[in-house]
């Protein structure tokens, strides 16, 4: 598939997916036209590095999650290191997650006290 058609079919911006095959993160085979075709594993690829992304990992770190995550599974060796700290990421996020949905209760416990005054 084509650059235009990955976009579509990811959400992912054209200008995001030439930088993703730039910094090695996505693959492409250029026809004798120039243009990118992708195969049909882009997909997940792009989705997956757009999570890791969204998710805040830096670029580095998406390179070494990266081939962990692919349909071949993870690579022998390298991953188990790798997935303990992704799972380090998690937990940190759940954490982080839990704090902010007690703030959230005590703003709103505080509202409710003061609509009540």
């Amino acid at each position: 598939m084509r650059i235009g058609e990955l976009s579509r079919q990811t959400g992912a911006s054209p200008r995001a997916i030439r930088y993703y095959e730039q910094t090695g993160l996505l693959q492409s085979e250029r026809q004798s036209n120039g243009y990118r075709e992708f195969d049909d594993t882009a997909i997940q690829t792009v989705t997956t590095i757009r999570t890791l992304f969204e998710l805040g990992f830096p670029s580095e770190l998406v390179s070494r999650v990266l081939p962990c995550t692919g349909e071949a599974g993870p690579i022998a060796g390298e991953c188990g290191a790798l997935m303990r700290r992704v799972i380090e990421i998690r937990d940190e996020m759940d954490e982080k997650a839990r704090r902010l949905d007690a703030t959230r209760d005590q703003l709103t416990q505080f509202l409710e006290t003061a609509n009540r005054r």
